[in-house]
Order: C-alpha cells, then sequence, then structure tokens
C-alpha cells in the first residue's frame, strides 16, 4: 500500500496507532485485579453517584461497554477524568487507565466525551493524564501514552502544551533499553504527528529529532523499527521548515540514501522515497545538492528499472529523477561539494581534482570560521576509512597552496600533526595524499 495522504498531508489511517504487544501483556495481567470501590465511597473519596457508574461498566468490554457508555458518552468522560485527578493509589490508577483505553479502543470518536471538558476547565482533560506520564509505575505512563495520542489526534484543536509534554516523555523513552518501550513511544510519534499543528512543537523539542536519528544511526533497527522511524521524518517533512532545516541539522539524507541502498524491505525504500520526494518539494534549494553528493540520481536510474509491487514508489523515484535532472546544471560544483564534505561520505568525485575548482573556490572554505575546513580537521581524526582520509588530506594540500596564510591555523586545531601521522599509514593512497598535503603545509608555495 502505497503513502497516500489526505488533505492534511499524511496517510488514511486510523487515528491512532499505538499496538504494543508488551503494553497489551500488562493490561491483561492488571485486568482483573479487584479494586476496593465501595471503601472509596465509604470513604466519601467518591459519591454513590459515581460507584454507580463505575460498577455499570466494570469489567466490561467491547459490546457489552458500548450498551453502557454510549448512552451517557459525557459523563463516563467526566468522571473518569475527576478519579484520575482526585485519587492516588497506583492500582486504582492502573484500572480507571484500562477502563478509559478500553472505551477509546477502535472508537475514536468517543475521544470528544473526555475533550468536551475543556469547555468548562482549559487545564482538561490533558492535565490529569500528563500528571501520569510522571509515574514511577512501569504501566501507568505507558498506558496513558497511547490515551493522550488518541485525544490529541481526535482533537480539532490539539493542546500543543499537552504535545509537548508528551514530546518530552517520548524523547526519554526514546532512550530506554527495553526495546518494547521504544517501539511504544515511536508508536505515538507516528500517530501524533498526524496532527499538522503539533510538528513545529515535536521540531522545537529538545534532543527530540536527535534521538530518533540516534535510532537510524546508531542503534542498528530491525526493518520494522527503521521503517516507523523513517515514517515520523516522513510525516514532519511535509512541514516547510522541516523540510528546510532538517538535512542542515542532522544530515540525514545520505543516512536516508544509505539505508535505502541496503533495505530489503520494499516498504523501507517506499517510505525513505516518499520523505526524498517531501524534501525536494517543500525545500528544494536546500536539499537537492546534499542529494547530488550522494549520488541519488544513479540510484533513482537504478530503482525505475525493478520491479515494484507497490507502482506508486515508480512515480516518486522518477518525480525524483526528473528533479534531479533538471537542476543538476543549476546546482553549483561548489554547492555540491559543500553538501558531500557536509555529510562526512567522501569519495574522489570531480570537485576534488580539479586544479580549475579550486583556484575558483578555495575562498569558500574560510568563511563562517573556516566550518568547512574544520569539518575535513574533524574527518582526518575520527574517520577509518582510507578514501575518505586520503580525500580529506588532498583537499587540504589544495587548499594550503592557495592560502600559505591558514598555516597556523590548521596546526592550531591539529591537522599538520594528523598529516605527518598519517603518512605512515598502513593504506598507500593515504600515504601518499598526506606526503603531498604535507608538503604544501611545511613548505607550500601560493599558487
Amino acid at each position: 500500500m502505497a503513502l497516500q495522504s489526505n488533505n492534511d498531508g499524511v496517510a488514511d489511517v486510523p487515528l491512532a496507532l499505538v499496538n504494543n504487544s508488551f503494553l497489551d501483556d500488562l493490561t491483561t495481567s492488571l485486568r482483573a485485579r479487584p479494586i476496593p470501590w465501595e471503601g472509596y465511597q465509604r470513604a466519601t473519596l467518591i459519591t454513590q453517584a459515581e460507584l454507580n457508574y463505575i460498577k455499570d461498566v466494570e469489567k466490561k468490554t467491547g459490546e457489552d461497554l458500548s450498551r453502557v457508555v454510549d448512552k451517557e458518552g459525557n459523563v463516563y468522560g467526566e468522571l473518569l477524568i475527576n478519579l484520575l485527578q482526585k485519587l492516588v493509589r497506583v492500582d486504582t490508577i492502573q484500572s480507571i487507565l484500562i477502563l478509559m483505553d478500553d472505551l477509546l479502543l477502535d472508537h475514536e470518536e468517543r475521544a470528544a466525551y473526555f475533550l468536551q471538558l475543556s469547555n468548562t476547565d482549559a487545564t482538561l482533560p490533558y492535565a490529569p493524564l500528563l500528571k501520569c506520564l510522571r509515574s514511577e509505575d512501569d504501566f501507568v505512563p505507558l498506558k496513558a501514552s497511547k490515551i493522550l495520542t488518541t485525544l490529541i489526534c481526535a482533537s480539532p484543536k490539539p493542546s500543543t502544551e499537552a504535545a509537548g509534554e508528551l514530546f518530552r516523555w517520548t524523547t526519554a523513552q526514546l532512550q530506554s533499553k527495553n526495546l518494547a518501550v521504544v517501539d511504544l513511544a515511536v508508536q505515538v510519534l507516528e500517530s501524533a504527528l498526524r496532527q499538522r499543528d503539533v510538528r513545529p512543537v515535536y521540531w522545537y523539542t529538545p534532543q527530540a529529532i536527535d534521538a530518533l536519528v540516534r535510532i537510524l544511526k546508531i542503534d542498528s533497527p530491525t526493518p520494522q523499527m527503521q521503517y516507523q522511524v523513517i515514517y515520523c521524518f516522513w510525516i514532519l517533512t511535509f512541514n516547510t521548515e522541516i523540510a528546510q532545516e532538517l538535512n542542515r541539522k542532522y544530515d540525514i539524507i545520505p543516512q536516508l540514501v544509505e539505508i535505502a541502498k541496503n533495505a530489503i524491505k520494499e516498504k523501507v525504500i517506499r517510505v525513505i522515497i516518499s520523505t526524498l520526494r517531501n524534501l525536494v518539494e517543500k525545500a528544494p534549494e536546500a536539499n537537492l545538492a546534499a542529494m547530488a553528493a550522494v549520488k541519488l540520481l544513479p540510484f533513482c536510474e537504478n530503482l525505475a528499472t525493478r520491479m515494484w509491487s507497490d507502482t506508486e514508489i515508480l512515480e516518486d523515484v522518477n518525480y525524483l529523477k526528473a528533479e534531479l535532472e533538471e537542476n543538476f546544471q543549476t546546482l553549483t560544483t561548489f554547492e555540491v561539494y559543500q553538501a558531500e564534505i557536509m555529510s562526512s561520505r567522501l569519495t574522489w568525485s570531480p570537485p576534488h581534482l580539479s586544479d580549475l575548482f579550486w583556484t575558483k573556490n578555495w575562498r569558500e572554505l574560510k568563511k563562517e570560521n573556516y566550518a568547512l575546513l574544520r569539518v575535513l580537521a574533524r574527518l582526518l581524526s575520527t574517520s577509518s576509512d582510507p578514501v575518505v582520509l586520503s580525500v580529506a588530506a588532498s583537499d587540504i594540500g589544495q587548499y594550503v597552496k592557495r592560502d600559505a596564510s591558514s598555516k597556523k591555523f590548521l596546526q592550531e586545531i591539529g591537522v599538520k600533526q594528523r598529516i605527518m601521522e598519517l603518512m605512515s599509514h598502513p593504506d598507500q593512497e593515504v600515504r601518499y595524499n598526506s606526503v603531498n598535503s604535507s608538503w604544501s603545509l611545511i613548505g607550500g608555495k601560493v599558487f
């Protein structure tokens, strides 16, 4: 099934897609526990009327629950939120959340029973559920996050404050060692980010994008997790500001292309190509050079020859191919070079070998406090790839030939010492380019 979009720019799927077996197992283990509702009534913590309403739905699910709730939905919405506000025992909170989730399961329209509470109190229905996110219990925050997601997705005007706190919670959960919790947090994001108004909230949540990027770059995720995380990026890139800034800040295009080249699952390639299309449609000037630098055009040419079960993949591939072909001549050589340097994936592309390129563009490397030279210095120090080391050493040499005045700066940031070390590198090409570069650093005449 292709990534079709509706007027909101997201796929036509149910409002909330949080379906986590770990959470389901926890729910099953807690569902049958008795809660002393009569004791709460005797202690005047709940009224007799509240007790009667609870007893009418306690232990009911499916059609049995629907027959009761749909007669007085607003009453149950107010009742359950009030109970969350005034009761504190963890087992009771767990049971209230289970009942709320049962009520909403496959019936997102019932979110209106809770959302209508904002007419009399602007903090409701979110505040008690957000408090649950801060619980130290293993179950309560997970169940509350699912309910919050449904409410945010169903709201005609979702609370950005509630979304912000939910996103701060998901950001923390993405760092959990429990992969089931990570999976649930990503599912929350997949659903909540369908709401256009909360996408900027997520973008500006501290460390939120970093946590998603880290899953792709460091955590060696399964194909399913790759798909889910990239789906989040796909939704985010419907926002023009995010599409403009995403690759510049997080260098995501090289990572997406690398995953696509190695992907086995068609749906992973599909969501990546759809994300890249969004980046081109929303912000071509910010993204086309980076795509050219990672050789996306020949990759798209390869993809266009394959047989796909989803024909709309081919439509997106052909769109990208056409845009890259049309814009390739307008992309300056330096833009492509800069995108390649920032991607940290250096190859012997034409600019590195062209004296004309260096004569024309060497001053660009001095801009923004030597930003590109600093990237080359970092690659020399951190990369173990012989090609990256060879190209970076060569570029340093090409630059210094034309600007001997920068030698002192390069020495201060450790480039000269690193070049000297690489002269004894086991790879012949690294040694060769390091020796050539060292002559420029030591004696270097300016052309």
